[in-house]
């Protein structure tokens, strides 16, 4: 006999929070000395010289972890041992042994194109051979996601159950602030500010590394402080010791590896079941980014908010369609 899926109840009244009416039917430093061997530095010594200068200089795990897998698989394929034998055939050679889409491909020839560029300035490769070796990708706008969608997905999750809870928590707080879902994964109670409703989130769980303050409204504190009550319950009744604000029925870390984040399954999950778009957690970053600027945000702004090193990386990311730019032209007529 199958066990029954354990429930734990949130006491909080959350009626009519999101009340909304659907509007159709519902059916993403310090250098580290490698050991040269006789033929050479070998490629894979050069990977474990620069993840660990990675690590020393307080890089994303996740972005580690796919360092480590790319370059790995570059060697695999192509056969290469040392850097001082490679050649852009090499790289051509690996692009051309993918079945995947060009997208994808261009995604991991970044990550290639970074480890390399860092043997250069390691002083391990004489030349930057690989600059020219590009992928060629359409550049379909992505949509954000649709405030209208995610206040649809909200009114339909029971805010009296744990999991529930703490799903819409975690959508509202990726809207709210276009904070990326591994960032969100390890929040802690200490990043909160419920009185004064702001995120205060230090550099080291940032990409860019930098400290940054980010506001919230009254709906999103409600449910922030009823999931840290709900959390505190679960530790203790699980004997569990962290101050995550997203934790799994156990007590433990959404967060399981870099690249297995809970949230985004279930998210993934709702998608499917309730017939909703972009409720993703890049589209959730997406739709914050486009309501700023629907807003009147300027660039710069939004920019920081993303946590964007680079403005030029904004205005990628707000990729606008041909009537958007048309119509805001138009007000400067």
């Amino acid at each position: 006999m199958s066990k029954k899926r354990e429930s734990l109840i949130v006491t909080e009244d959350f009626t009519d929070l999101f009340a909304v009416t659907p509007s159709r039917d519902l059916n993403e430093g310090k250098i580290i000395q490698a050991e040269e061997t006789v033929d050479g530095l070998s490629i894979t010594d050069a990977l474990k010289s620069v993840t660990r200068q990675m690590e020393v200089s307080g890089m994303r795990e996740r972005t580690i972890s796919d360092y480590n897998r790319h370059v790995l698989h570059f060697v695999k394929v192509t056969g290469a041992q040392t850097l001082e034998e490679l050649t852009v055939e090499h790289i051509y050679e690996w692009l051309a042994s993918m079945e995947v889409s060009n997208q994808t491909k261009l995604t991991r020839l970044k990550c290639l194109k970074a480890f390399l560029t860092r043997c250069f300035h390691n002083g391990w490769l004489p030349v930057n051979f690989w600059r020219q070796v590009n992928v060629r990708v359409s550049t379909p706008v992505k949509e954000g996601a649709a405030e209208q969608e995610v206040m649809t997905l909200l009114s339909l999750l029971d805010l009296t159950d744990f999991v529930q809870l703490r799903d819409a928590t975690a959508v509202l707080v990726m809207f709210q602030t276009g904070l990326r879902s591994n960032t969100v994964a390890q929040l802690r109670s200490s990043h909160v500010d419920l009185k004064e409703k702001i995120f205060k989130i230090d550099g080291g769980l940032l990409k860019n590394h930098d400290q940054i303050f980010l506001p919230f409204d009254e709906t999103l504190a409600r449910l922030l402080a009823a999931l840290i009550r709900q959390n505190e319950s679960i530790r203790k009744e699980k004997r569990t010791r962290n101050d995550f604000i997203f934790i799994t029925q156990h007590g433990n870390s959404v967060l399981r590896t870099p690249t297995n984040n809970i949230i985004q399954k279930r998210l993934r999950n709702y998608t499917k079941t309730y017939g909703l778009k972009n409720i993703n957690p890049h589209a959730l970053r997406r739709g914050f980014a486009k309501r700023l600027l629907d807003r009147g945000a300027n660039v710069a702004v939004i920019s920081k908010a993303l946590g964007h090193s680079d403005l030029a990386v904004t205005t990628r990311y707000l990729h606008l369609d041909k009537e958007e730019v048309v119509g805001s032209l138009r007000k400067y007529l």
